[in-house]
């Protein structure tokens, strides 16, 4: 089973932050580039790399969607050195949403927007395998106030997952009287994410600039995450799909990146056509693409 990959969406700057986030970080690397040519977007970098140990991928898509503060990550060390060297790292040509300095959760935190448009809660805390970086969920907008139900359906479509934290807001506590969770830990495929409500009442949600992408070994588990994620049918195109909170996923071939990073360009160019007319994928129409290049090869 393989683990949730974070996906990032940028216009032309997939590679230039991928490098940039891979300088950063612990345990961080580029796995592999390629480049998926004529799509509707022209031809398009898709990298796929590692900060801390958990596999991030990101496409050179077009201005079609845009970061922002619903979906960030969260970095956690017990060095305070270390998250002000990060900080002044990530914050040149951003912006500062909450000044680095002592909270009562935190000694030392600071939220932040990069120059990419990627959001990141940098802070002091312990530090626990494979949790140094968590994908953090903040519903507002139309979604206000469904952190609690989002986690739950989380936890019950996914094998072995669980909530691992889970703290209420007081009553009187948040200027917005939808605000419910005040923050949440939950583990979804040995990925520990983090959830919470909106404090106040803002507009800004979900979108498909930041995915979660679920790599699924046959068709029958393609089947499944669709029919329990895929609730927008307009926003379906190419394995991507969007949940009843907001939130994007892509739905894939755990062998499509083997198919796009080793096959010939032919190869790439005829299964991308082919993905490129589906919303669900369908592995029995990959498969058929794939080898109707190997037919022609000979």
């Amino acid at each position: 089973m393989k683990p949730i990959v974070s996906n990032l969406w940028f216009d032309t700057q997939a590679k230039e932050a991928a490098l940039f986030y891979c300088s950063l970080f612990p345990n961080a690397h580029i796995d592999n580039m390629t480049v998926i040519k004529d799509t509707p977007s022209g031809d398009c970098d898709f990298i796929n790399f590692t900060l801390a140990g958990l596999p991030f991928s990101a496409i050179s898509g077009g201005p079609y969607f845009k970061l922002n503060s619903s979906i960030s990550l969260t970095f956690t060390s017990s060095d305070e050195n270390k998250i002000r060297a990060l900080w002044a790292q990530l914050i040149p040509g951003g912006s500062e949403l909450m000044p680095l300095q002592d909270y009562e959760f935190s000694p030392c935190f600071g939220w932040l927007t990069d120059c990419f448009g990627l959001n990141w809660q940098l802070m002091t805390g312990e530090e626990k395998a494979g949790r140094s970086i968590m994908p953090s969920l903040l519903f507002s907008g139309a979604h206000h106030g469904l952190a609690r139900a989002a986690i739950e359906y989380y936890v019950s479509v996914f094998e072995d997952a669980a909530i691992t934290t889970f703290i209420p807001y007081a009553a009187g506590e948040a200027a917005s009287h939808k605000a419910q969770v005040k923050y949440a830990q939950f583990r979804l495929r040995g990925t520990t994410f983090v959830a919470m409500d909106h404090g106040m009442d803002e507009e800004f949600t979900f979108n498909e600039a930041f995915s979660f992408v679920i790599p699924c070994k046959d068709q029958a588990e393609i089947d499944y995450f669709w029919s329990r994620l895929s609730h927008v049918p307009e926003s379906e195109q190419c394995g991507w799909c969007k949940d009843r909170f907001g939130v994007s996923w892509q739905v894939v071939p755990s062998y499509l990146d083997e198919i796009m990073l080793a096959g010939s360009e032919e190869e790439k160019a005829r299964v991308t056509a082919a993905f490129l007319t589906m919303k669900k994928f369908d592995l029995a129409k990959l498969q058929e693409a794939r080898l109707s290049i190997g037919n022609a090869s000979h």
